[in-house]
């Protein structure tokens, strides 16, 4: 090849060409690369190297998403994920106690496994360090005496723990459900009449209130595990 030819298959393979459909392994010669903008305004660039398809994401902004299994190397010296900003995870709570359920309002610890009649108590709050909204409650219910029985849930909120000026019902929730023994019950976001979020600084408890007095009339265990929305702000 003379440097003429040379030069024009240099020049053919430093433009990539804009492809309308998804490129593939079958649709790629070896070496070839293409442009591909996918549905999610995504700019892919697509190699097919050894008999296999590569792809690099090109964003024109700063939000972006990516697909697959994301792996840190452990073996790395000083290897981290690091979160520099802010970024929304999924924190689980316990709130487990052992009691009958009276005729009364009773609020689910935090910690700790006694539950409390009045607000705020110190094992049934929580100091909220960030924005938080109520994914979903999940209940094991133990032997129920009274199956028939209303019981309304609360998420409760105060700003002021000297005053108690600002304590307010965030939402509530009535389970009109015929309970089962030894059986999981669950409260979802969207089960709420209002949405269920906490402001961070805000002291969260969640209530419990049984309309019947007899739904359960002795010491039983009550194994529960709330799931938050957590905006964490670094």
């Amino acid at each position: 090849m003379d440097r003429s030819a040379r030069f024009i298959a240099n020049r053919k393979q430093d433009k990539i060409r804009v492809v309308r459909e998804q490129p593939s392994v079958q649709s790629m010669r070896e070496g070839e690369e293409v442009l591909y903008f996918r549905n999610r305004g995504a700019l892919t660039r697509y190699r097919k190297e050894r008999g296999k398809l590569w792809t690099s994401d090109m964003h024109g902004s700063q939000d972006r998403q990516e697909k697959g299994k994301l792996t840190i190397d452990k073996l790395q010296v000083n290897s981290k994920l690091e979160y520099t900003s802010s970024f929304v995870d999924y924190r689980m709570f316990i709130h487990n106690f052992t009691d009958d359920l009276p005729g009364t309002k009773i609020y689910m610890p935090w910690h700790g496994a006694g539950e409390q009649t009045s607000f705020p108590e110190a094992r049934t709050s929580f100091l909220a360090p960030f924005d938080m909204t109520c994914h979903k409650i999940m209940i094991r219910l133990p032997e129920i005496d009274n199956s028939a029985t209303d019981v309304v849930f609360t998420i409760e909120r105060i700003k002021n723990q000297e005053t108690a000026d600002d304590e307010a019902t965030v939402c509530t929730f009535t389970a009109t459900e015929s309970w089962v023994d030894d059986n999981n019950f669950t409260i979802s976001k969207s089960d709420w009449n209002a949405n269920p979020k906490i402001l961070a600084g805000e002291m969260v408890q969640i209530g419990l209130n049984p309309e019947n007095t007899n739904i359960v009339t002795s010491e039983k265990h009550f194994i529960i595990t709330s799931v938050w929305k957590v905006i964490v702000t670094i």
